[in-house]
């Protein structure tokens, strides 16, 4: 038996589907229940073709933009050092993990850089003294990777607070 496939014509992004002016095919069901109605697709008529071609050279000039923008910014994160710092037991465990909203809300204060949760590639928290290495999708195939220390807080009350360096 041959499943049956509905083709129609994107009109926004659509994760695992397509971009705006893609031609899909999709099962009807779908189409019918769900991309239409929505106002997510529509049929591909020659009319809907010819508007569409127009908002799909308006969406390359502006992925093109969000790959400069993602660019800059993976050379601004690359290599870059956020420091947490946590009470610890006796046994050298934490008390409380360094969690993925931790890490994007540091991101976000410290290089004003818009990164969601779930771009920040981090299995679990982190719940140990060190150095880890976290790596953060920024657009597609564009990610930085940044190191995440975490330190004893005990230590950062006892260390002097550093000076400023003087500008040369």
């Amino acid at each position: 038996m041959k499943k049956r496939k509905t083709e129609v014509m994107l009109t926004r992004p659509i994760e695992r589907l397509g971009e705006p002016g893609d031609v899909v095919s999709v099962a009807p069901g779908y189409a019918r229940n769900y991309l239409l109605p929505q106002g997510l697709a529509v049929p591909p008529t020659p009319h809907n073709v010819q508007g569409l071609h127009k908002v799909r050279e308006a969406r390359l000039i502006e992925l093109r933009n969000r790959e400069e923008q993602a660019k800059a910014l993976q050379e601004q994160l690359q290599g870059q050092r956020l420091a947490f710092y946590r009470k610890v037991h006796e046994e050298g465990k934490l008390y409380s993990s360094v969690r993925l909203e931790e890490i994007t809300a540091r991101l976000s204060e410290q290089f004003g850089a818009d990164i969601e949760k779930g771009k920040v590639q981090l299995a679990e928290p982190i719940e140990a003294l060190g150095l880890h290495t976290v790596k953060v999708g920024l657009y597609k195939d564009i990610s930085a990777e940044i190191q995440v220390e975490v330190l004893d807080e005990a230590e950062q009350q006892q260390a002097p607070a550093p000076e400023a360096k003087a500008e040369e």
